[in-house]
């Protein structure tokens, strides 16, 4: 019992002659004021409280600093040089007649009023009846929608698409004048079909179905040329040219962009179903984003000649910012997150997916313009009240997001591309007078009564663009650089510093225990018990006598 007790007091001792060693030697401010020889513990105390007041202080102000770092550790600015508008591609657009088929084809209005008054069964073109009240203004669409609940499925095996394909659209291109960059075009090749819900659209410069999308679909819908010197991340290669697809600008002005006149029928215009304004719906979008018409269209009138102002705006991704995860970034590279229809990601192929997958969900089906699967059936004509439930409580999940709740919409998870292109517009339009132009040109008067013609001219506004990058706002060297100035200002600590207390707590005592079982061990002349006449806080006092210390 008493070697026992002599070795816990021996160890006790030992600890406090190395915490003596370590402050009278320690580079930290402060600490060698703990235990000074001939200062009272009233000084002692005091200079206690300031260290730990210090040291609270800079663990606080630390915290602070890895919060920001962890938190918002991207920073959106713009780019040092300007971006010559040649080097993106110019924007897909996107045209969508409003009126939907010729009338001498089928009077809708006479038809509508048939059912109503008689019923669905009174008509002996129930399928293509079904077909055209799916291209239907959403407002007639929502004053109607308790009525198409009662109407019937097809009678045919004929799809949706394949109907509105057989439908005479009122779309003359024979008519139309048509160019770009200077040079006259031909529209039928130039501009693709386009399967949207507002039916059969035409698009320019939009990729090709191997392109954009994982799943089969129609190839005549979706243009015929491929880009093989083109990606949304990377952009055009070191081998693209001017004729590379998609196509480019060479330069701003009404000269290098795109010219569409469109030309329509008074006999042909429809107005119960799609609805009181005549004219044209027109889409600019990426090339790679697939065309959602609802959304952000810009409304082309009769007789009016529209100009539109193209003023690009880009983001980019520091390489540096690649390394991190999405959350922190806020963004998606394109090998961070696969589609299941589509190849390229951006964020609007990604909330289209996500509502084809919801309304797949909640009605067992999808809207007939929706990319899906083959396994995936097309919705009913009288199914259009649930698709329009669908689009609205997935929007509702996106205002009322919670971060402690998920819903369908969080789980999409559709943050914003790495990489994305975007094409903010001004817009001029003036009066368009066909009749009075083709006359001046030796047209005959006659022959232009009851048409109407819209003149559209799309092109830049500028001809560079300020591009905007992500980049790191606080990298690790920038947070370790704040973290050892908080540790400088606060304890007058460096590396070498934490160094030299590792070395205290771990080297040194293990040098000293060394040292202290080489000693022989010597026995008291008295006679009493093998005890060792030299503890080990002797043998320190010793060893630091011998190193100088003292």
């Amino acid at each position: 019992m008493a070697a026992r007790s002599l070795h816990r007091q021996d160890s006790k001792s030992s600890a406090k002659i190395l915490l003596q060693e370590y402050c009278s030697n320690s580079s930290i401010h402060g600490v060698r004021y703990f235990n000074r020889e001939g200062q009272s513990w009233c000084e002692s105390g005091w200079w206690i409280v300031v260290f730990l007041l210090s040291v609270g202080s800079c663990g606080y102000l630390i915290n602070k600093v890895y919060q920001k770092w962890d938190e918002t550790p991207v920073i959106v600015s713009f780019h040092e040089k300007t971006t010559p508008v040649w080097k993106i591609p110019f924007p897909a657009v996107t045209i969508c007649p409003r009126t939907k088929w010729s009338s001498s084809w089928l009077n809708f209005s006479e038809q509508y009023d048939v059912i109503m008054s008689d019923g669905i069964d009174a008509t002996n073109r129930t399928d293509e009846i079904l077909a055209l009240m799916q291209l239907c203004d959403r407002t007639f669409m929502t004053s109607s929608r308790n009525r198409f609940k009662s109407f019937p499925n097809k009678t045919t095996n004929e799809s949706y698409v394949d109907l509105m394909k057989a439908m005479p659209v009122p779309f003359n291109t024979d008519h139309f004048s048509c160019h770009f960059a200077g040079e006259p075009i031909d529209f039928d090749f130039f501009f693709r079909k386009t399967l949207t819900e507002e039916g059969l659209c035409y698009t320019f410069n939009g990729l090709s179905s191997e392109d954009l999308l994982k799943v089969k679909t129609d190839p005549d819908l979706f243009a015929k040329k491929r880009s093989p010197h083109w990606t949304l991340d990377s952009g055009y290669s070191s081998e693209a040219n001017l004729l590379s697809y998609p196509y480019r600008s060479i330069g701003p002005g009404a000269l290098a962009g795109l010219s569409v006149m469109l030309v329509a029928q008074e006999k042909n215009l429809e107005y119960g179903c799609s609805g009181p304004v005549q004219g044209y719906k027109v889409l600019l979008h990426s090339p790679a984003d697939y065309p959602q018409m609802t959304n952000r269209y810009i409304h082309i009138p009769l007789d009016q000649e529209v100009m539109i102002a193209v003023k690009p705006q880009m983001i980019q991704n520091s390489r540096k910012l690649e390394y991190y995860p999405p959350e922190r970034r806020q963004c998606y590279l394109s090998c961070d997150r696969s589609l299941r229809f589509f190849r390229v990601y951006t964020q609007d192929n990604c909330n289209l997916e996500c509502l084809t997958n919801y309304t797949m969900m909640r009605c067992g089906c999808v809207r007939f313009s929706m990319v899906r699967s083959e396994d995936m059936p097309v919705c009913e004509t009288n199914q259009i009240s649930c698709m329009q439930d669908a689009e609205t409580e997935l929007l509702e999940m996106g205002v009322l997001d919670d971060e402690n709740e998920t819903n369908f919409h969080t789980e999409c998870d559709c943050m914003p591309g790495c990489t994305s292109v975007d094409y903010d517009v001004e817009i001029t339009q003036n009066e368009f007078e066909i009749v009075e132009w083709a006359v001046a040109y030796g047209e005959k008067r006659k022959d232009f009564d009851g048409v109407y013609a819209a003149h559209l001219k799309i092109y830049y506004k500028n001809a560079q663009l300020m591009k905007q990058k992500r980049s790191e706002l606080y990298g690790i060297t920038d947070f370790l650089a704040n973290c050892g100035g908080l540790l400088g200002l606060c304890l007058g600590v460096s590396l070498l510093s934490l160094v030299e207390l590792c070395y205290y707590c771990s080297v040194r005592p293990l040098m000293l225990w060394k040292k202290w079982k080489q000693e022989p061990t010597k026995v008291d002349n008295i006679g009493l018990p093998e005890v060792c006449l030299l503890s080990t806080s002797e043998i320190m006092k010793q060893n630091v006598r011998n190193s100088g210390i003292y």
